[in-house]
């Protein structure tokens, strides 16, 4: 296993920018790229592929629910093949600008509300597969949930995050906040600094739940996002010193 640093990039609106996209590309792995749904426009999606591909990052498709003024979080009632279509959708055409630039898919990582709708739902998570599986690409999601279950049924590669910016529950989920909010670079320092070494996450209430991963992600409309992925990325690097034959890169 390697461990890698992903971040969701091009949640922009036209003359509206919102991320640290450009700062952070020289310091992930990978982005997962709007695709116009909950955030993102053509311009804004080329622009992004354009970059990633001069940086050498893997790019993949962040598909979310259709609600712009939400941000994709709040929930919906969908059905198995609304939620394919929807993915498909916007798989297809973030495809379209990476083959103008002659840049692969590399994977689909749903965004928000429906990232946990599908993590909790195997018929939802089969409809993302569906499209994971046209496409031949990886799923990111979390380890333990439908995410994974669905993936490893359907042949999937499946790639499990950690989450640096966002708080768990004792059950495993993940505390999702309506709007961004900074996180001390010091607290994404520590936790991942547990999970790499422990394979442990604090919970909200103070205990600690195992985690299993092969990313980080660090979402860029975080207001501080530089320096938490500069932050991560250190430990990342740190570990990889202290057990060079090991498993994290």
């Amino acid at each position: 296993m390697t461990v890698s640093i992903n971040s969701d990039m091009g949640e922009s609106y036209g003359i509206h920018s919102f991320g640290n996209d450009e700062a952070l590309l020289p310091l992930v792995d990978a982005v997962n790229v709007a695709c116009g749904f909950h955030a993102g426009d053509p311009v804004g999606i080329h622009e992004v592929v354009t970059a990633a591909a001069s940086a050498g990052v893997a790019v993949g498709a962040h598909p979310g629910l259709p609600d712009p003024v939400g941000f994709g979080r709040r929930e919906m009632a969908l059905t198995p093949e609304e939620v394919r279509d929807l993915v498909l959708y916007q798989v297809g055409a973030l495809r379209a600008f990476l083959d103008a630039e002659g840049v692969r898919l590399s994977h689909i990582k749903p965004h928000g509300s429906l990232y946990g709708m599908v993590g909790r739902d195997e018929a939802l998570m089969d409809a993302v597969c569906d499209v994971a599986v046209q496409y031949g690409v990886p799923v990111y999601g979390l380890v333990g949930t439908a995410h994974e279950r669905v993936a490893g049924r359907r042949g999937v590669p499946f790639v499990g995050e950690f989450f640096v910016d966002l708080g768990y529950r004792a059950d495993g989920s993940l505390i999702i906040a309506r709007r961004p909010h900074a996180t001390p670079p010091e607290l994404a320092e520590r936790r991942a600094r547990l999970a790499l070494a422990e394979g442990e996450a604090e919970t909200d209430t103070g205990t600690r739940i195992p985690v299993t991963f092969e990313s980080i992600c660090v979402h860029s409309d975080t207001p501080n996002a530089v320096e938490v992925a500069t932050a991560v990325r250190g430990v990342v690097a740190a570990a990889r010193t202290e057990n060079p034959g090991g498993s994290v890169a």
